[in-house]
């Protein structure tokens, strides 16, 4: 090099980065022909690191603080460069600066709804959204897995791999959590905690620390609502699953009953076809139960026939409900004692 060419070159004595706030997290020093002069300062603010980077390779990386630039300061770079002990010239690397600020208040939520695995209900689907926040740790595995040689790198380049990480490891937070799908809503703390759990390994791949989550919103599918209020109507008036079914079907027998009478041209025939439909319909759902509704079907039952009853005007009509009663005692819908009570009473209606 000529003595002009070395007078007119331009040698970098300070470096710094002073962060614009447009999300920045990394960002390459402009060196273009430059070169660094031996013993330059280099300033890394708090919530900063500095890299250095030669012929590809990453050397020397600095956290926050004033540092001189020299063969001390520099040993990885003084390696790769096979520099003596005595090297004070001018040097070109290239010099990447990363912001370690925590990037606060990053969305994620499913544009889909996401198919989990829950215990209670097998396959059901989610939508959920809320925040997240970040930061970057691993300076050196950033660079060399994400921001590389870029001039700069955003926040918003990284968006859409971090809100799919986050996405990807719903299933596993719920299933982590324990927590039955119908409860996700009232226990959003936990599922956060199970989500962040199961999504920070990930991060630390790419050199980031997820710092936290918070779960806004978890919103059941329509199906899923009317179960869960059913479930709140249950727990106010203190019944259990099975007891709140026996209710219910008790309820129908006798709704049935009267609606297949009215239908079907009135009188005894009418009423005994909608009591055997009703029973009939109870003795389905009291097999399921094993049994447990039979107990709730039988009074009902019983009402029903003591209605049906005073109705009654001819021989053949008593007879058909005799049989009738007959088989309802055979399925154990009516206890024998309520059998010979109907039949003792029907019989005086013959007499």
């Amino acid at each position: 090099m000529g003595l002009m060419d070395f007078i007119k070159k331009q040698f970098i004595d300070i470096l710094q980065w002073t962060e614009d706030g447009d999300g920045t997290l990394a960002w390459r020093f402009p060196m273009a022909d430059m070169e660094i002069q031996y013993g330059a300062s280099l300033t890394v603010r708090e919530s900063q690191l500095a890299v250095f980077v030669n012929e590809g390779k990453v050397a020397d990386v600095f956290g926050p603080g004033t540092h001189t630039l020299n063969t001390q300061t520099l040993p990885v770079l003084t390696y790769l460069k096979n520099w003596d002990k005595l090297f004070e010239s001018p040097f070109k690397s290239d010099v990447y600066f990363f912001s370690t600020r925590q990037q606060v208040d990053q969305r994620w939520g499913t544009q889909q709804p996401v198919t989990i695995r829950d215990k209670d209900f097998g396959a059901v689907r989610l939508r959920a959204f809320g925040n997240f926040v970040y930061r970057v740790a691993d300076a050196k595995l950033f660079h060399t897995e994400i921001s590389g040689t870029r001039e700069r790198y955003t926040v918003q380049d990284l968006d859409g791999q971090l809100r799919g990480l986050m996405l990807q490891h719903i299933s596993d937070a719920v299933a982590q959590s324990g927590i039955p799908f119908l409860d996700l809503a009232a226990n959003q703390i936990e599922f956060a905690r199970q989500l962040q759990t199961a999504t920070a390994p990930e991060f630390e791949k790419i050199g980031l620390k997820l710092e936290g989550v918070t779960l806004q919103n978890v919103s059941l599918p329509e199906e899923l609502q009317k179960i869960l209020d059913q479930k709140i109507g249950m727990g106010m008036i203190g019944q259990n699953m099975g007891q709140f079914m026996q209710y219910q079907t008790a309820q129908a027998i006798p709704k049935l009953a009267e609606g297949v009478g009215q239908g079907g041209g009135g009188g005894v025939a009418g009423d005994a076809m909608g009591l055997g439909a009703g029973l009939a319909m109870g003795q389905v759902l009291a097999q399921q139960l094993q049994g447990g509704l039979a107990a709730a079907a039988a009074p009902v039952a019983a009402a029903a026939v003591a209605a049906a009853a005073p109705v009654v005007q001819s021989a053949e009509d008593i007879m058909q409900l005799l049989e009738k009663l007959g088989d309802l005692k055979t399925k154990g819908i009516l206890t024998d004692e309520e059998f010979a009570a109907k039949k003792a009473d029907l019989l005086k209606k013959l007499g």
